[in-house]
């Protein structure tokens, strides 16, 4: 591995990890707590994460239950969940609460695949951004003399070769969404 490629290597990791991050929290036709994993709730006057604040558990294929360690969160993580793109009402019982995700329609289910295309394009642009800070990088490392002319060539060559593989994993991903998505 290059110098150089070590550098956008970790930034390719961090697209395809926040875009990983993003599907997931696309809703399917079943419930996971992964689901709630991105909910961000005001604890005691600090933004944390839902999953630092309470247990999260699956007992049914179309169900959440949280369990806050803490009883006195339960209005904040409601209040949380309900500011949240989920579109689900929590239902409070006593010191827990619980999300009943209905089956997704068929408008629903296209709205998702949309919000998804987003998320696949706003991975497409960063990934392209990536490349040309790469490339610049390299072009300039070439400039300064710190590499020659053929090796820059290689670099770029690298450099695409990555960047093409980044594309279609991206691709891939959206595609298994989208399966996942239609599939009832």
């Amino acid at each position: 591995m290059s110098n150089f490629s070590g550098k956008y290597e970790v930034d390719f990791e961090k697209v395809l990890g926040h875009l990983k991050q993003d599907l997931q929290s696309i809703r399917t036709g079943r419930a996971t707590p992964v689901i709630v994993e991105p909910i961000i709730v005001d604890a005691y006057g600090t933004p944390t994460p839902l999953i630092q604040l309470a247990s999260i558990s699956c007992p049914e294929p179309t169900q959440l239950f949280i369990q806050p360690w803490d009883s006195n969160l339960i209005k904040s993580i409601e209040k949380a969940i309900q500011a949240s793109s989920l579109g689900i009402m929590p239902v409070v019982q006593g010191v827990s609460i619980r999300l009943n995700f209905p089956p997704l329609t068929e408008e629903r289910r296209k709205e998702l695949i949309k919000t998804m295309s987003e998320k696949l394009e706003k991975a497409k642009i960063a990934t392209r951004n990536v490349r040309e800070v790469s490339q610049k990088s390299i072009k300039q490392s070439e400039r300064g003399g710190e590499i020659s002319e053929d090796q820059a060539k290689v670099e770029l060559k690298l450099l695409q070769d990555k960047v093409d593989k980044i594309n279609e994993a991206i691709q891939d991903f959206g595609k298994q969404k989208e399966r996942d998505l239609i599939t009832i």
